[in-house]
């Protein structure tokens, strides 16, 4: 099957996007990693894609001191290719999306925007307390990491905003770091999916379970003891996920409960 008739914009600068965008048949493209099959099976009919990557702002990587900022549509190979110090875990995560060929095109915030339950950035962003900066119309404002997705390919964003770039902490002095996922075959989407951060420097301990069907679940309790003891047991990260994700059955709640595990043994 192939796409519906639409229009395509390529627009000069952010505000042409913008004001483009203001339409509610209008759709921003960058990697079109998500957007093209959905348009090819025709579960989306936009009758006008604003193509928003090539836009000089949305592609930029720049430091900010404290953090770096990563333009929506810089691609997962960009971060891959280029480790940015104080935020390793970025290339070891772009490494495992997908397969080359789709970290070539695909863009972070696109991936975010999409808001796959099983996609890779939105459990990785909310383990690293990151924010989304948005705008649209009304201007500009940011959004927490954790809060940005509500449900599975529903996020925060109005209909004419648009992912503008993350900004990511960086890590302090003796951070540790994880994250493992369950995949049927490499380059698939993951069954099950867990980032732990713990940064002593920072007073952070965030641990998220993803691929569960909505958003990213934090794992507050298990985070703390991490923090505090140094360790979680079996049964206080069965106890936990069963808290955020109460309609698993045994074997998926195992599934992710090791994946967790996992996580932890890399950090």
């Amino acid at each position: 099957m192939k796409a519906a008739a639409f229009d395509y914009l390529r627009p000069r600068d952010l505000g042409e996007a913008l004001a483009a965008l203001r339409g509610s048949d209008a759709k921003p493209i960058a990697g079109g990693q998500s957007l093209g099959p959905m348009l090819n099976l025709r579960l989306a009919r936009p009758k006008l894609l604003v193509d928003v990557s090539k836009l000089a702002e949305l592609k930029t990587i720049s430091d900010e001191g404290d953090a770096w900022r990563i333009g929506a549509a810089v691609t997962h190979v960009e971060l891959e290719d280029r480790p940015l110090p104080g935020c390793e875990p970025l290339a070891k995560v772009a490494r495992v999306v997908a397969y080359r060929a789709v970290r070539n095109r695909g863009t972070v915030g696109g991936s975010l925007a999409h808001a796959d339950p099983a996609a890779d950035w939105p459990v990785v962003f909310a383990a690293l307390d990151a924010m989304v900066r948005v705008v649209g119309a009304a201007g500009r404002r940011e959004i927490k990491a954790d809060a940005f997705m509500t449900a599975a390919f529903t996020t925060r964003l109005a209909d004419d905003e648009i992912v503008h770039s993350i900004r990511v902490p960086k890590l302090g002095v003796g951070a540790r770091w994880g994250y493992y996922k369950f995949c049927r075959k490499t380059g698939e989407f993951p069954d099950a999916a867990a980032a732990l951060l713990l940064d002593p420097e920072r007073r952070v301990a965030r641990l998220f379970a993803g691929a569960l069907e909505r958003a990213p679940q934090p794992l507050d309790s298990v985070a703390r003891a991490l923090a505090e003891h140094g360790a979680a047991s079996a049964e206080m990260i069965g106890a936990a996920l069963a808290r955020v994700a109460p309609g698993l059955g045994p074997a998926a709640r195992k599934l992710r409960a090791t994946a967790v595990q996992r996580a932890i043994a890399q950090s």
